[in-house]
């Protein structure tokens, strides 16, 4: 499904002169080949590599658009993948056995966030400093790097499950975390939003967040009932405050 916001395309439409390159970009962690999604801008240096986690529902078009839109603005954008090559969820209960799984098993879904970190250094247009973000379940995915001390320059959430596993903390947390929320967030609402911050205080991670009043858990997915004109436009804008601050 394409769920690029008409709005974020005007963002991109509106960008300095551009030249996107954009390519598949196969690798290996351990024993299993995974592919990501490159774009960067061949008409400018970059400005920093922006890592992209993807929803529940795999790489797809939604991914690869958002990457597309940073490299117009200037960055080398890399849209990881933690599922492998040969998986393609078609329906809700594969995305929730896929994403489960990787709940289920944090070792690995950590092993396979660090070895996709890592593989950004071999990337067309790789810079030295690098964010990850993420949507959805690809928040949460950032949330668990930011944890296990990934080292980079910044972690940021949209809509993310906030949750933190039993025995997990944010002290081996490396650089800023910031949260773009929505208000009526029904998988996790503004309790976890609390608990989150407070967890952050706590570990002395410098941290922000926006909440956008109203707007529902896929705020930003174009397309679905959840979507808020808004506050895809409002994160996104913060979204790129926060780089030109960490990059």
């Amino acid at each position: 499904m394409f769920r690029t916001s008409l709005a974020v395309l005007a963002l991109t439409a509106t960008a300095a002169q551009a030249e996107i390159s954009a390519e598949y970009h196969r690798y290996t962690i351990g024993d299993r080949e995974y592919e990501g999604y490159v774009a960067t801008n061949t008409a400018i240096e970059s400005k920093g590599t922006v890592l992209i986690v993807h929803d529940w529902d795999g790489m797809t078009d939604y991914e690869e658009r958002r990457a597309e839109m940073l490299a117009a603005l200037g960055y080398t954008a890399f849209a990881i993948d933690v599922y492998g090559a040969d998986e393609n969820p078609q329906s809700i209960d594969e995305n929730r056995a896929l994403s489960g799984a990787l709940y289920g098993d944090r070792e690995e879904f950590r092993a396979r966030l660090m070895g996709s970190i890592a593989e950004a250094a071999s990337i067309n247009g790789a810079t030295e400093k690098h964010v990850l973000m993420g949507y959805c379940f690809g928040g949460a995915a950032v949330l668990e790097a930011a944890r296990a001390g990934a080292e980079l320059e910044g972690f940021v959430s949209f809509h993310g499950g906030l949750g933190t596993p039993e025995g997990q903390d944010y002290s081996a947390t490396t650089a800023p975390v910031m949260l773009f929320h929505g208000s009526a967030d029904p998988v996790s609402g503004m309790a976890d939003l609390a608990s989150l911050l407070d967890q952050l205080q706590s570990a002395g991670v410098t941290h922000g967040a926006e909440v956008f009043g109203g707007a529902r858990h896929s705020f930003t997915v174009y397309g679905s009932r959840d979507y808020d004109l808004a506050a895809d436009q409002g994160s996104w804008e913060g979204l790129l405050e926060f780089l030109d601050d960490a990059l």
